[in-house]
């Protein structure tokens, strides 16, 4: 349970940077508390996405990341943002994203950060 949490932090953490340096992320909200909690329901959305579409979608694409070297990542990247994007409009959740390749820009923030965020968080393993 401890590890879920850490995740949902660090991709919150993530995504708040991908919203501040990108100006076609957009989240809305009244008050700075309406912020953070969309924040994170955003980012459970997003794990959820990352943990049931996207080892899926990777191993029907898996010629294309051995052909690219892995640089498809990158795209498959942008389509879980993407995605993510239209379930939060799907849920009434002011979160969204414009377009493709400022989902491939926030995708690649988003991993980087993430990372970053999941080497400083304390995690159970």
């Amino acid at each position: 349970m401890k590890n879920f949490v850490v995740k949902t932090i660090a991709n919150a953490g993530a995504l708040a940077v991908a919203v501040w340096v990108l100006d076609k992320i957009i989240l809305t909200g009244d008050s700075t508390v309406q912020k953070v909690g969309t924040l994170l329901l955003v980012a459970l959305v997003f794990g959820l996405v990352n943990a049931v579409v996207k080892p899926i979608v990777k191993l029907l694409t898996l010629p294309l990341f051995i052909l690219t070297l892995g640089l498809f990542t990158l795209v498959v990247n942008a389509l879980m943002l993407l995605l993510t994007s239209w379930l939060a409009d799907k849920l009434d959740l002011s979160f969204q994203v414009e377009g493709f390749w400022t989902a491939v820009l926030g995708g690649l923030i988003i991993s980087i950060v993430s990372w970053a965020l999941h080497v400083v968080l304390p995690d159970e393993d």
